[in-house]
């Protein structure tokens, strides 16, 4: 395999996926799009499973808008409204899934909600929202799309969530998305769950089952409008887009990992760290390994980020230590 149009860095080695059905949740934008994008690339076919049906403001980009867009790609695309809390969506969204392409693939859990907060300052209508969309969708999703995969003897489920920490030192020790934040680890360590459970459950069959989290905070419409600080700390979203590539391109026995984005690049494809440069958003500033864990070199301090409700993110940065010490 070589480094083709769907990598922005050129080592990632990744090939065809030519007749290849990816199922792709919040794929509107962000992470999800630059994902759609570069498996379309390779000639995969892309099932654009988000909410967005209308451009909002602060939300731009519609199924229909990416779809659209994959499509003069010179792929086949899918958009399916699906709110990853409602299971009848997600069922719809693999049967229409299923009688259009007649196969999956490949799944990639982007969806998620954010909430950066301490228990305390959490009620439980928030804790159930988030725990219903990162952990419950991603279930139901991985749970909905496995045996279709299974029927062709091959699958990737790549879920975008951070590796298991057991030690409760590590999780007050880490900055930004970890400090103190118990419902948010919750909702996304259940993510990281199913994807090692996929690993587990279907190893010696084809399916292979990984977690992907990023080093960097990822420039989206997330890091907007949370103002997750300035593009000097943000990496392209690309990154992730490449190491989807690059594990959904890998062998089957390449299963059951806990991966952090620029550490696989490097180990994996052979990435350094002048490589890495491709990725920044401001081309000569290295960004912060903010979300890496507590012995990466990112992660420093005490420093904590609030984020919960948009609407009262005045309140959650004067609350805030983490960006002003990064």
């Amino acid at each position: 395999m070589s480094g083709s149009s769907g990598a922005l860095s050129p080592k990632v080695k990744v090939g065809s996926l030519h007749g290849k059905v990816a199922i792709i949740s919040g794929s509107t934008r962000g992470i999800g799009k630059a994902c759609a994008v570069a498996l379309a690339k390779q000639g995969c076919n892309v099932v654009v499973a988000a909410k967005t049906t209308t451009p909002q403001p602060t939300l731009p980009g519609t199924i229909y808008s990416v779809a659209e867009e994959l499509e003069q790609l010179g792929v086949k695309a899918l958009p399916v409204k699906v709110d990853m809390r409602s299971l009848d969506d997600i069922q719809e969204c693999v049967r229409q899934t299923v009688d259009k392409f007649g196969r999956i693939d490949i799944l990639v859990n982007n969806a998620s909600a954010l909430w950066w907060q301490r228990i305390e300052d959490t009620p439980m209508n928030k804790y159930d929202l988030i725990t219903q969309i990162n952990s419950r969708g991603s279930f139901a999703l991985t749970h909905l799309c496995l045996p279709v995969m299974a029927k062709n003897k091959f699958g990737r489920v790549i879920n975008m969530s951070p590796p298991l920490q057991t030690d409760f030192r590590a999780l007050s020790s880490w900055v930004l998305v970890y400090k103190g934040f118990t419902a948010y680890n919750i909702s996304k360590f259940g993510m990281t769950m199913s994807a090692l459970g996929a690993a587990a459950e279907y190893e010696g069959q084809g399916i292979t089952g990984n977690s992907l989290w990023p080093a960097t905070v990822i420039e989206s419409q997330a890091s907007k409008n949370f103002e997750l600080g300035g593009r000097e700390m943000w990496r392209k979203a690309q990154i992730l887009s490449d190491c989807v590539l690059g594990i959904v391109c890998g062998p089957d026995s390449f299963t059951g990992h806990q991966l952090i984005d620029d550490e696989y690049l490097q180990q994996e494809h052979n990435l350094s760290a002048e490589d890495l440069a491709v990725y920044r958003c401001v081309p000569d500033v290295e960004p912060p390994r903010a979300l890496a864990s507590h012995g990466h070199m990112g992660a420093t301090g005490d420093a904590t980020v609030r984020r919960g409700d948009v609407r009262k993110l005045n309140t959650d940065v004067k609350g805030s230590s983490a960006l002003s010490k990064l």
